[in-house]
């Protein structure tokens, strides 16, 4: 089972940059995918999360109504729009996949992407 997260990169304050974690070898239904980050210094926190079957989403109280999670399930990838970004959204992005429990939590996620790295400038 690989993961693999790419299109991060440098960006200005208010801007977008759209995230894309595709996996391979592994049947997703059932699973929880969901998009974590660490930024310098700091632990690897929550950031949204979907069901694969459901597409029920889950968002931090920190990226809610700025960042949009989705899906596509024939090309068995997952996606997260940010838009306007902020210098704390500065991090490493990774994306996981897990089946069944809270998905907040990095607790439980079997496989994790390698990360990609977004950086915001102001």
């Amino acid at each position: 089972v690989q993961l693999q997260a790419s299109g991060g990169g440098p960006v200005q304050a208010g801007g977008s940059l759209r995230l894309s974690c595709v996996v391979s070898g592994r049947n997703l239904s059932g699973s929880r995918m969901g998009w974590f980050r660490q930024g310098p210094g700091k632990e690897r926190e929550f950031v949204a999360a979907i069901t694969w079957s459901g597409d029920v989403t889950y968002y931090s109280d920190v990226v809610k109504g700025r960042f949009t999670i989705s899906k596509d399930d024939a090309k068995n990838t997952m996606y997260l729009q940010m838009n306007s970004l902020k210098p704390e959204d500065t991090a490493i992005y990774y994306c996981a996949q897990k089946y069944g429990g809270n998905v907040h939590y990095t607790g439980g996620y079997l496989y994790w992407g390698q990360g990609t790295q977004v950086t915001v400038s102001s």
